[in-house]
């Protein structure tokens, strides 16, 4: 009798959090719609009282959004979660006010929530807005302290581990191969190993020896695994979850497993962090004199990261506490693995629909006699750069990034436009707490930006840019793939270089062709662009090639 009446009361109890969040989500939404002045934008119908527009900002529905953004201009109204109203826009003016004015234009809660329960406050984690400047000054003096980490001496030192990596990724498909002139294989699988090796290495000194198969996963692998091998489904039990992880009351059977992997990497990051510590005491007791910022020096980025927070002369408003550093190491795994692996497979994607820019890429690489060549020498291949670039145009991992305002502003704009009233303005009004969408994917395909060949792989536009794309305010190449202003990825130059070093040394060892239909193959990812074939989507994310050995040249 006593636990009928305590279930009864847990169910009563759950549907009033149900039913509290409900109205204040409804009630956000309505004071949003009839308040906010983003109501005076033109915009296409809202597609679920409940999602908005949600679902759609994803890979899936590129080709709404160019519709959308044809018909309504670069900037409109959208809807989000209850309808609530949200600026969709691929105006290089408005983006470059928003990501510049970082203490006004915030990452939502929501994403704090989610990115800070995998990441912790890690170099990708923002900040709740209240106290924003005080967290902002904080941010600040923490990327200011891991910034020697990421810069271009440090990734010099990498790259021979990139190749490393890259020729023994090469030497794992040989073995598969051997017997047979060709072999079947989905690339991702193996790119993916080789990156979570590489960032293993390079991040913070750990062998996770992926493409090794004489040897079992190890613990840290399979943790890592947990966490990231099957993105989250999204559900309104999800969005509850996620708005009210405190409760623990909407968690599933995959975030309980999530938990406990998380649980095993902090466990295994604080003992990393204790043998770096006691290495870089030890080493510097052996030279006799104190830490300073000169001293900062070694291979991987979680050593100069301990080094640099340990110097006598850095002050103790740039120092980053024990778990602070240990929050790295799954930021550095998530960002230097997956986007990364993902970026690489999109190139391998294109340059194998066309056989030509194949070709002549293959030939360009073998333009250098050394399967390890330098930072510099990658960096002086034109035709991999553009390669490189256009990829990363083309097919940007990431689909698009969001904010949120924290106050009343006005947002400039490149273009008049007109307004639902028909009156034509040239600002468009902003009021706290209304939500800024920035699709990535939309803003690189935009033929107002790059011209009516934007669906086209032709690393041959880099040769002479529009002048059109100067606007656009990327950290890297007028692209936002790696976004900008003061929380643009810090760690660009290593994926950069780690990429071109991977597609360098894969296109000397091998040559590339479908092992299905081109036309089966298409993208897909609500955050995260990846290829899938439409006839196998239960089977996820793939890329099935034929690869043959190269001839050398």
């Amino acid at each position: 009798m006593a636990s009928t009446t305590l279930q009864e009361g847990a169910l009563v109890f759950l549907a009033g959090v149900v039913l509290v969040f409900l109205i204040r989500g409804i009630r956000r939404a309505v004071v949003s719609i009839y308040l906010t002045p983003l109501r005076r934008l033109r915009g296409p119908p809202s597609d679920s009282l409940v999602f908005g527009q949600f679902k759609r900002i994803g890979a899936n529905d590129v080709s709404s959004h160019q519709k959308w953004f044809g018909e309504y201009g670069a900037s409109f109204r959208g809807t989000g979660l209850f309808c609530a109203p949200r600026l969709w826009t691929i105006d290089p003016r408005v983006i470059n006010h928003v990501l510049t004015h970082s203490m006004d234009y915030y990452k939502p809660p929501e994403s704090h929530k989610a990115l800070g329960r995998i990441l912790g406050q890690g170099c990708s984690y923002r900040w709740p807005v209240s106290d924003r400047r005080y967290h902002s000054e904080t941010s600040t003096s923490r990327r200011r302290t891991m910034n020697p980490a990421f810069g271009p001496t440090q990734i010099r030192e990498l790259t021979g581990v990139f190749l490393a990596k890259a020729n023994e990724l090469c030497a794992y498909w040989n073995v598969q191969m051997e017997g047979s002139g060709s072999l079947r294989i989905n690339v991702m699988e193996g790119l993916s190993k080789m990156t979570l090796d590489v960032i293993g290495l390079a991040g913070f000194n750990y062998a996770f020896e992926a493409l090794n198969t004489d040897l079992p996963p190890n613990e840290l692998s399979l943790a890592f695994n947990e966490i990231f091998k099957q993105p989250p489904k999204f559900s309104l039990s999800s969005i509850l979850g996620n708005a009210l992880p405190s409760l623990g009351i909407f968690r599933d059977a995959r975030e309980k497993t999530v938990d406990a992997a998380l649980l095993t990497m902090q466990r295994i990051g604080k003992q990393i962090l204790a043998e770096r510590k006691a290495e870089i005491l030890r080493e510097s007791s052996e030279k006799a004199h104190t830490l300073e910022k000169k001293d900062v020096q070694g291979r991987d980025l979680l050593t100069l990261l301990i080094k640099a927070n340990m110097a006598t002369d850095v002050p103790e408003s740039q120092r980053l506490s024990d778990e602070e550093v240990i929050a790295q190491i799954p930021t550095f795994l998530v960002a230097g693995h997956e986007t990364t692996s993902t970026s690489t497979t999109w190139c391998l994607y294109a340059i194998t629909r066309d056989p030509s820019i194949q070709q002549k890429l293959r030939e360009e690489v073998f333009t250098l006699s050394t399967d390890t060549p330098t930072m510099e020498e990658l960096n002086s291949l034109p035709y991999l750069d553009k390669v490189i670039h256009e990829t990363l145009r083309l097919h940007a991992p990431v689909t698009g990034t969001n904010r949120i305002a924290t106050k009343d502003d006005v947002l400039p704009v490149s273009q008049p436009y007109t307004d639902r009233h028909g009156n034509v303005c040239t600002e468009i009004p902003i009021a706290k707490g209304d939500r800024i969408l920035i699709p990535i994917i939309a803003l690189h395909t935009s033929k107002e930006i790059w011209g009516e060949d934007v669906l086209e792989f032709k690393p041959e536009r880099w040769d002479s840019p529009p002048e059109t794309i100067a606007n656009v305010p990327g950290v890297w190449g007028h692209l936002m793939t790696f976004l900008g202003g003061p929380h643009a990825c810090i760690g660009y130059r290593f994926s950069l270089v780690e990429m071109k070093a991977l597609v360098y040394t894969l296109v000397r060892n091998f040559e590339f062709e479908f092992a299905v239909p081109s036309e089966d193959l298409e993208p897909f990812g609500l955050f995260l662009q990846r290829p899938r074939v439409r006839t196998e989507t239960e089977k996820g994310a793939q890329l099935p090639l034929i690869i043959r050995p190269c001839k050398r040249m």
